[in-house]
């Protein structure tokens, strides 16, 4: 029979044993990791074609990931531009080998054309595994010239035939152009397209137009003389994510204030997670485990290292609002995708006269 004596010396055994494998494994383990990408090279291949925003952003990551992935592997771009990202996206999901050696680069479409269904899309939202993006906040503000007469939300309303202008019908501009005017209830608005962004501020100016959508922070460094002289007027912003003030317009009515429905809620609530994508990093459906959660330390590593934000900046003229693998996950895991919602989202992107409320 075994003494209490003997208890103890087999658990001082087994403790030590264990002790012994947890040292003999633990250095193994993170060699491993280190050896696995050691003299490798990682392909970042990128929905678009080289030297635009996109590229840059990129070129902005590539020393970060390249410190901060065990093994310091070399990290090369390569460019499959066509179809709003569907064809990188496309091949990502359908081609490359799920190794851990190629990261995909796509614009914010990567979730929008899915959900929506736009033709050509082959690939799985659900299956692509997400490494974050380095931008994820925005913020659109509705302007109007002061010469046409607008100053509140119940002349926004009254205002009949207001002319809103936008680059072409689909861009986001004109969609979130559209969507500002239903959901605020302006009576009968034109939507006028062919601009080029900055064309549009000179043809508010002109009085060409009454009224147009653009990026808070745009606005501040293109107009600002015009909104301290109160030739433009802002009127009302959207947040992304919602609840995040911008410094200057902070006291702007949000748009989801003026919502009536659970389903302009969803839309809402769509339109702020295409936008908050940024512009997502994503390795094919398949890949193992161990080089998912290597790539995923090493890029929230890189959007967390005290350089980045300077370096980011110097690339792309913006600061980085970085968003995280598991909010990325989350976001994706709360997008409304129902048909209703889909169909409001199209009908308000596509030409011809607002959908009725």
């Amino acid at each position: 029979m075994a003494t209490n004596s003997d208890r103890g010396n087999v658990s001082i055994e087994v403790m030590m044993a264990f002790l012994l494998l947890f040292f003999l494994v633990a250095p193994r383990a993170a060699l491993s990791q280190s050896l696995f990408y050691q003299g490798k090279t990682i392909t970042i291949i990128q929905g678009t074609a080289p030297g635009g925003s996109s590229d840059m952003l990129t070129r902005s990551m590539i020393p970060f990931l390249q410190k901060h992935i065990p093994g310091h592997p070399t990290v090369v771009s390569e460019y499959m531009p066509g179809g709003g990202g569907i064809k990188a996206a496309n091949h990502i999901s359908k081609n490359i080998k799920p190794d851990g050696l190629t990261i995909g680069r796509i614009g914010g479409a990567l979730v929008a054309n899915a959900i929506l269904g736009e033709k050509g899309v082959l690939y799985d939202l659900d299956k692509f595994i997400y490494l974050g993006s380095p931008h994820s906040t925005y913020h659109w503000v509705l302007l109007t010239r002061r010469e046409a007469g607008v100053k509140t939300i119940d002349d926004l309303r009254s205002a009949s035939k207001l002319r809103i202008g936008a680059q072409a019908v689909g861009h986001s501009i004109y969609f979130v152009g559209r969507m500002f005017a239903y959901l605020i209830g302006i009576n009968d608005p034109r939507f006028v397209v062919g601009y080029s962004g900055p064309e549009l501020d000179v043809a508010l100016a002109r009085g060409e137009i009454d009224a147009r959508i653009n990026n808070a922070d745009t606005t501040l460094t293109r107009n600002v003389e015009l909104l301290k002289t109160g030739a433009v007027v802002p009127h009302v912003i959207m947040e992304v994510p919602k609840g995040l003030k911008h410094h200057h317009f902070s006291n702007l009515p949000e748009i989801e204030s003026f919502a009536k429905s659970e389903r302009e809620r969803k839309l809402l609530q769509m339109v702020r997670v295409f936008r908050q994508f940024g512009t997502p990093s994503i390795l094919p459906p398949g890949t193992p485990n161990e080089q998912v959660e290597i790539l995923k330390a090493a890029m929230v590593k890189t959007f967390t290292d005290p350089e980045f934000p300077a370096e980011y900046k110097k690339f792309t003229g913006d600061e980085a609002t970085p968003l995280m693998p598991e909010e990325m996950e989350k976001a994706l895991k709360e997008l409304p995708r129902d048909p209703e919602t889909v169909a409001l989202f199209k009908k308000l992107n596509a030409a011809g006269p607002l959908p009725a409320r």
